[in-house]
């Protein structure tokens, strides 16, 4: 028998039994869907997140106090340190923010006790583009604005006040004044807790508010090739009396410890996935047993007529390998058809990798081959008499 006519004998096997085929196929393709679905979806959120770093750059540099060792309660930074950082050759751009006290409220007649976790911070004008944001409406903090009572909003700080638009007219309640809101930034994937503050600028800071404004935090842009030099130097540049309470961090590196989380949580379904897998190699190897012993008047008559104990073991072989095969293909496409969706819904870049294909392809050709393996092998064995008395 030639190749063509193994597969012809193979899919008439097949197609004799549609139903039992098709669910012990659908067995084959859960498992392949759920390797290649978690393989692509793993990969389009860390293809989404290298362009998000790509986009925001990983040569941005976090300063701030430490605790120091707590004799004085006294960690701050001092009022030089953003000019003195600015010194730095390698460093492009320096943005200071200082924390201030007070609740921001949506107005006067607000509970000053529910305050949705919204922080008031001063800011220079240059920190937006320091941190590679961008607003959602309006605008933000400038030297046109610095002196006057005007606030912008983080992403989240917005949504909790119920802030959605700048119109000119909206305000919010800040130290017994009303602040016009200006801006509304969109989320800052670098600096999340400023998501949840409500910005002034510092010459309104001063005038408006008692607060001391001291920088508490800086952001530091630097050259790319000089990151690693420029962080060690930062503590004794910004606070040059107490060098060791400064902390200096890689704000990316959240991000890069985030697609690490997403690698550990990629190998537990995948583990998931080799269980489907496992299940429906056990459903094929079902099916086939099941045909041998049904089969066996077929298997005589053959054998009868000629057909060779390596012919009869091929045709089993070739009807469990068309099984999985066919399961594999159904469940690469749903695989795929899932990735998209997720795609979709988190607006990424579509990427299904092309050894989650052929992960997929292998696993159905192995379970194919074991399945069919032992029942093949029963239906070689079976002599023609005995297949035929059945």
């Amino acid at each position: 028998m030639s190749l063509g006519d193994q597969l012809r004998v193979g899919l008439l096997g097949l197609s004799s039994r549609r139903l039992r085929t098709v669910l012990s196929a659908l067995g084959v393709a859960i498992g392949v869907a759920t390797v290649v679905s978690v393989l692509g979806i793993s990969r389009t959120s860390q293809s989404d997140l290298l362009d998000q770093l790509d986009a925001l750059g990983t040569n941005l540099l976090e300063v701030q106090a430490g605790e120091g060792l707590g004799f004085d309660g006294s960690t701050a930074l001092p009022d030089t340190a953003p000019t003195q950082v600015r010194n730095v050759d390698p460093v492009e751009d320096v943005a200071a923010v200082t924390s201030l006290s007070g609740p921001v409220l949506r107005n006067a007649l607000s509970d000053p006790a529910v305050t949705g976790g919204i922080t008031v911070r001063a800011a220079e004008p240059d920190l937006l583009a320091t941190l590679a944001g961008s607003m959602a409406d309006g605008r933000f903090l400038d030297e046109a604005t610095d002196d006057y009572p005007v606030v912008v909003l983080g992403s989240v700080a917005a949504e909790r006040l119920g802030v959605t638009e700048v119109d000119g007219r909206t305000a919010v309640f800040l130290d017994g004044r009303n602040w016009q809101v200006v801006g509304i930034m969109d989320a800052l994937p670098l600096a999340p807790d400023l998501d949840r503050s409500a910005l002034v600028g510092y010459d309104a800071a001063a005038a408006y508010l008692p607060d001391d404004l001291a920088p508490s935090r800086l952001y530091v842009r630097t050259d790319p090739d000089t990151v690693e030099s420029v962080a060690d130097v930062l503590p004794s540049q910004a606070n040059p009396e107490e060098p060791e309470n400064v902390e200096v961090s890689r704000p990316s590196d959240a991000l890069a410890a985030k697609a690490a989380a997403g690698d550990a949580f990629t190998s537990l379904f995948l583990g998931l996935g080799a269980v489907a897998l496992l299940v429906g190699a056990v459903g094929t190897a079902n099916v086939m047993v099941m045909s041998v012993l049904e089969r066996r008047g077929e298997i005589g008559l053959r054998r009868a007529l000629g057909a060779t104990r390596g012919q009869v073991r091929s045709q089993f072989l070739v009807e469990s390998l068309l099984l999985s095969l066919a399961g594999g293909l159904a469940g690469i496409g749903i695989g795929a058809l899932v990735t998209l969706g997720y795609a979709v819904l988190k607006d990424a870049s579509y990427t299904v990798p092309l050894s989650a294909v052929g992960y997929g392809l292998l696993a159905a050709v192995v379970i194919g081959v074991l399945a069919g393996v032992q029942p093949a092998m029963r239906a070689a064995r079976l002599s023609p008499t005995e297949a035929l008395r059945a």
